[in-house]
């Protein structure tokens, strides 16, 4: 088997090459959004995993998915910006848009009937709810402002242009940290996500649902800090 990767490529480059990476790394807890520019060795070792082991199947998938000539998606290191952001409003945003106001009645039932007995739903809830005012303000930020900015840009490229476009991203990329920080507090607070023997159905759908929220996430994050933004750095549109 030839080794198209080795360990020494950055986590976000992987998956920018390799969407279909992004599977082993969300078995494996590997962030490869906000975390994405570190070396896939520092990252196993951070999290004591074999290095070899993760880096044959790594591997492994990518022959596979060479052999049947199946992209996962569209290779949006090349495709025009305007798809992707357009993929990203509609896959992403509109993900967020209909899933975030359901779990947080979600969670706010389960605190209301299980918090007495597990008061780091209390936590859980603010932490959520404090990540869900980031994430409506991003978006608002991003489809008012940014989108249609690097859209023009794009069609109308100019070192004007990018300058403004540049100008837009660094605020954007520290919210993506923040929304980072609130996945991994989330997590921590809830043991990842287990579940409590008494737990109900509401309990176990609002749970399920954070577990593909970070998904997601980490997925639209990935899509934003390792391809689009890096993209209208280098002038690549």
């Amino acid at each position: 088997m030839s080794q198209q990767f080795n360990g020494e490529e950055k986590i976000g480059d992987i998956v920018a090459d390799f969407p279909g990476a992004s599977h082993l790394f969300k078995e494996a807890k590997i962030d490869f959004c906000c975390g994405g520019d570190r070396p896939l060795a520092e990252a196993a070792r951070g999290q004591q995993l074999d290095l070899d082991e993760l880096l044959r199947r790594l591997n492994e998938s990518y022959e596979e998915a060479a052999a049947r000539n199946v992209a996962a998606e569209a290779d949006w290191k090349t495709a025009p910006i305007a798809d992707l952001i357009d993929h990203i409003v509609t896959r992403h945003h509109g993900y967020l848009k209909k899933e975030l106001p359901l779990i947080s009645e979600l969670l706010t039932k389960v605190l209301r009937v299980h918090g007495a007995g597990h008061p780091e739903l209390a936590a859980l809830h603010r932490q959520f709810h404090q990540m869900k005012i980031e994430l409506d303000q991003h978006l608002i930020a991003e489809e008012e402002a940014l989108f249609p900015l690097l859209k023009r840009y794009a069609a109308e490229p100019s070192a004007e242009a990018q300058q403004k476009a540049v100008e837009g991203l660094d605020d954007l990329e520290q919210d993506h940290s923040v929304v980072g920080d609130y996945l991994k507090e989330m997590r921590a607070k809830s043991d990842g996500y287990a579940l409590p023997a008494e737990a109900c159905t509401t309990y176990s759908l609002a749970f399920g649902k954070l577990v593909e929220l970070e998904a997601d996430l980490f997925e639209h994050i990935h899509l934003e800090n390792n391809v689009l933004f890096p993209r209208v750095e280098q002038g690549r549109v």
